[in-house]
């Protein structure tokens, strides 16, 4: 392994997954700016949206996650592009032809 291309800096800081308010310990270089004390202990914090215990592929349950507010955001960006329904002529020309008749 060449030398001084990885970081030396791992430090032991707590991932939480808002979700499902899961709490999880491992190394990482992660800057954080909030920190979360685990037993007593305080730990930098990481937040994250999905994890393995959120995660459908993991869990085997399917759920929707949108914390953004993504899919209303795409919705509303290409709703402009949906196909405008077409004027119908036909009718006014049977009511005008429906008048006639009864001259």
């Amino acid at each position: 392994m060449r030398k001084g291309i990885h970081p030396e800096d791992y430090r032991m800081v707590a991932f939480k997954d808002m979700s499902n308010n899961d709490v999880f310990l491992t190394k990482s270089t992660a800057e954080a700016k909030e920190t979360l004390e685990v037993d007593g202990v305080e730990y930098p914090l990481i937040k994250l949206e999905i994890s393995r215990t959120s995660h459908p592929y993991y869990t085997g349950k399917m759920k929707l996650v949108d914390t953004a507010g993504r899919i209303d955001k795409f919705k509303n960006k290409y709703a402009k592009f949906k196909k405008a329904a077409p004027v119908q002529a036909q009718p006014e020309v049977k009511a005008e032809v429906k008048a006639e008749e009864e001259e």
